[in-house]
């Protein structure tokens, strides 16, 4: 955590960045502080039925956003608590995993009971727990990890189950009016575990003794009485919510548009049991290409390693701390731009006074201290230069950025050597093949003139000189506006409809490579 000034915390008090936004209801909720000076508590939430995904770096990270912009306002202690649904019904097989006809055996019972189909873990929410810790780790999250089984099993949550068996008819009465008819007839906040089959059960139950913890319902035929408590029941997911934010003092937890609903009924269950909800707000859902709902069902999403295989993890935090109230396209197309995007704010950074600072993505991506080293070329620079040079590697890259950059090399800019990794990836595997077309009507005049232009040049000319060059032929050359002239050189030498600033890349790619281009533009003319 960096120094907290007074100068900092003065500002953080009036910044509109989100997180101090969100921040400030913290401070409002209490006070005087938390009584009995007990940390401010944010949570998380985890299925374990699968692999950790995008969705769940999200939203850790923006909780941990919040989490720390609060700590720049409060001397206050905090806890992050990464919480796993793990005891958890199997409600159906997942498709990506080996083993599934013995999972088929085990439906319906907690997850944690569940023998881990990759025959390493003692059950399959402890194979997926054990990957949850490990997502998080990589990415160097300060989190408590927490498990369902665990907080049931031990009597973390009985004096609450208990209060559940209490206000049992009014927390029926906060949920029947949400559910169809035939839903009604069967549904019971608590979820008893079956003393035959494991199972756990979706069946109506009988309150016999709510300060014992006790229930009655019937089972293949049988009534059965036994207690809910130390594990032998789990509540229905909304009444779990509202009873898990009860018992651990949640203060603070974000979700999804989706379950606006959801945040709706379980706030309203905490009221029921005496308790004040957390606070949070609900992030907006990610559409794929064409702007439908991602799902995992028609795999139409984008996975995390396909986005660190393609950019850094932090383009994809920047994306992600970015405007999370409106709905936003993830697919692999955007990931060049948020890579830019992410430099050219963190350029930006060491120059603003204070107030801006808070409002820089930077600042929440790096919790206030962004790394020195600087981008001396864009992303979209290199994937025009790779895309132009065809098959690459790394070393002959970094050949081409001798022409452009002063002492360049893997060892002074460490950031820029793992983006041309990035790079030569994303033009392999995403990136269109250029298709150059042959230059017509002014074109052709224009492109002789740069041609002319450029092997007159004294040897050591800038970018910028270039840039000049480029422009006052678009302005002189009979084009209807510099558009079109840079249009035609980028489909022309470039083989795309876009492109980056023509004088930074003939500087890169080489006055002589860059000549070979247009006499192979007027060539095909």
């Amino acid at each position: 955590m960096p120094t907290v000034t007074p100068e900092l915390r003065t500002a953080a008090t009036t910044s509109k960045a989100w997180p101090y936004e969100e921040a400030r209801k913290l401070l409002a909720r209490y006070l005087e502080g938390k009584p009995g000076g007990a940390p401010i508590l944010f949570e998380t939430g985890y299925g374990p039925s699968g692999l950790p995904h995008i969705g769940t770096f999200n939203e850790v990270l923006r909780t941990t956003m919040v989490r720390r912009a609060f700590e720049t306002l409060s001397d206050q202690p905090t806890r992050l608590i990464a919480f796993s649904d793990d005891m958890d019904g199997l409600r159906k097989v997942p498709d990506n995993v080996p083993n599934r006809e013995m999972l088929a055996e085990h439906l319906g019972k907690p997850l944690t009971k569940v023998p881990d189909p990759f025959g390493k873990f003692e059950s399959f929410a402890h194979h997926n727990n054990a990957m949850l810790r490990d997502f998080l780790d990589r990415f160097g999250f300060d989190y408590e990890f927490a498990s369902a089984t665990d907080y049931y099993a031990s009597g973390r949550f009985d004096e609450t189950l208990k209060a559940v068996l209490r206000h049992y008819d009014a927390i029926m009465g906060v949920m029947l009016p949400t559910l169809r008819e035939e839903r009604r007839a069967t549904y019971s906040p608590v979820l008893p575990i079956s003393p035959t089959s494991g199972i756990v059960l979706q069946v109506p139950v009988e309150v016999v003794d709510a300060d014992a913890g006790r229930i009655a319902f019937m089972d293949e035929g049988q009534r059965i009485e036994q207690s809910i408590l130390g594990g032998a029941a789990k509540l229905q997911w909304k009444v779990d919510w509202a009873m898990r934010w009860v018992a651990l003092g949640v203060d603070y937890e974000m979700a999804g548009k989706d379950l606006i609903d959801s945040v709706t009924q379980s706030s309203k269950i905490a009221r029921v049991l005496g308790a004040r909800p957390p606070e949070g707000f609900n992030y907006e859902m990610f559409l794929d290409e064409h702007g439908q709902k991602i799902s995992k069902s028609k795999g139409n999403g984008l996975s995390l390693d396909q986005w660190l295989t393609y950019g850094p993890e932090e383009s994809l935090a920047f994306y992600a701390y970015r405007e999370p109230k409106k709905a936003k396209q993830l697919h692999l197309g955007v990931i060049p731009r948020a890579i830019d995007e992410y430099w050219q704010f963190r350029g930006n950074y060491a120059g603003q006074p204070v107030e801006q600072r808070l409002g820089n993505p930077v600042h929440h991506i790096h919790n206030g201290e962004p790394p020195a080293e600087k981008l001396p070329v864009t992303f979209g620079l290199l994937l025009n230069l790779i895309g132009v040079m065809g098959e690459a590697t790394k070393d002959q890259v970094w050949g081409y950025l001798g022409n452009y950059v002063a002492d360049a090399s893997p060892e002074r800019y460490p950031a820029l050597d793992a983006l041309i990794g990035h790079a030569i990836a994303y033009v392999r595997d995403v990136a269109e093949k250029p298709v150059r077309r042959a230059p017509e009507g002014v074109e052709v005049d224009a492109l002789r003139r740069l041609d002319a232009e450029l092997a007159a040049l004294p040897e050591g000319a800038s970018a910028e000189d270039i840039q000049n060059i480029v422009y006052e032929i678009g302005k002189t050359g009979g084009f209807e506006n510099l558009r079109d002239w840079f249009k035609a050189l980028y489909e022309t030498l470039l083989g795309s409809s876009q492109g980056p600033r023509m004088g930074s890349f003939i500087a890169l790619y080489g006055i002589d490579n860059s000549r070979n281009l247009i006499a192979e533009a007027l060539a095909r003319g």
